[in-house]
């Protein structure tokens, strides 16, 4: 497998759903909680480590949310973007949208100022030393009530012109996308780009929901529209981008194991699927490691993993100029291999 994990490294690829947050390495963890005098419920690395041996979302949830308490200052977020970009640009990454998550920490007395500023601060010195391309996704935790999902988007009204689009995250079952078809429809309103994680937990029902009444410009992972054929035929007439995580999937129990992982299925009933890493540092690893890891299980071929990164790339939310650029990087690199 080496050459072909070669191929990977080199491929250049855009990232389409990676939650920063979930990016935060258990060393850098320890760091912020040292610097930022905040207590953890871990002694050690190795303690963090092993707290990641969950097996559902929730559990999974429970961490995540106690990780981000050592995020405080401007400089914590900025750091955190520039650890994910650092590893992003070793991966071949040319372009990234990145999830975050503002009520995970104005809901502990963060102003959101602090944190999309150290985030921006971030992703300026990734396009300088890397040459990376990104945009700002705010994401809404569906765990917590519309309300407080207007009050988020009102208070991000001023950094309009420096977010992308919107998403939904968080707990999936029970909380369906059309809890939040109105903030959803201000979104689109205000000339945002709408995302929704469906169908990763939730069943089918919840991608028609993100569909409808969300009208989502991207679908996050969508594994379960695989059990509706019309659904699976809706999605690819629309050439509805879904965000794949397989790694991710994996540790979820989405999937018992890689080797049964749908992704190339996907791509045989023409979805326009994609490979990204969703929260890299719990799940086992970045993106790279993720297209290894379901090239290896799956045995992709180098023109399956081609098309996978030609797909993130036109599900990006980049001009058709940018897209028409980095689809140029990419195939001067097929050429040469």
């Amino acid at each position: 497998m080496t050459d072909i994990f070669q191929f990977i490294k080199g491929l250049p690829k855009a990232e389409l759903h990676l939650h920063i947050e979930g990016s935060l390495e258990p060393e850098m963890m320890f760091d912020m909680a040292h610097r930022n005098k905040v207590d953890i419920p871990f002694r050690t690395v190795d303690d963090v480590r092993s707290a990641y041996n969950f097996t559902n979302l929730q559990d999974f949830l429970d961490i995540y949310y106690a990780g981000a308490n050592v995020l405080i200052e401007e400089e914590d977020f900025r750091d955190l973007a520039i650890a994910y970009f650092d590893r992003a640009a070793q991966d071949g990454v040319t372009h990234a949208e990145i999830f975050f998550d503002p009520q995970t920490h104005t809901d502990r007395g963060i102003p959101f100022d602090v944190v999309i500023n150290g985030l921006l601060a971030g992703m300026a010195e990734a396009k300088t030393k890397h040459h990376i391309s990104s945009k700002l996704i705010l994401c809404f935790l569906r765990h917590l009530d519309e309300n407080a999902a207007f009050k988020t988007f009102k208070t991000a009204e001023p950094w309009f012109d420096r977010i992308a689009g919107v998403g939904l995250d968080s707990s999936e079952m029970g909380h369906p996308p059309a809890k939040f078809a109105r903030v959803f429809s201000a979104a689109g309103d205000a000339g945002l780009k709408r995302v929704a994680h469906a169908g990763e937990e939730g069943p089918p029902d919840y991608v028609h929901q993100a569909l409808d009444l969300l009208h989502i410009d991207r679908l996050d992972h969508g594994n379960r529209a695989l059990e509706d054929a019309h659904l699976m035929t809706r999605l690819a007439r629309e050439a509805m981008t879904l965000t794949v995580c397989p790694l991710s999937n994996h540790k979820l129990r989405v999937v018992d194991d890689l080797s049964d992982h749908p992704l190339d299925r996907m791509l045989a009933n023409g979805l326009r699927a994609t490979i990204n890493s969703d929260d890299p540092a719990y799940f086992g690893g970045y993106i790279g490691e993720n297209y290894r890891a379901v090239a290896a299980a799956r045995g992709l071929s180098r023109t399956v993993l081609a098309a996978l990164a030609r797909n993130s790339f036109l599900g990006s939310f980049l001009d058709d100029e940018e897209i028409t650029e980095n689809l140029k990087k990419l195939d001067s690199f097929l050429k040469n291999q």
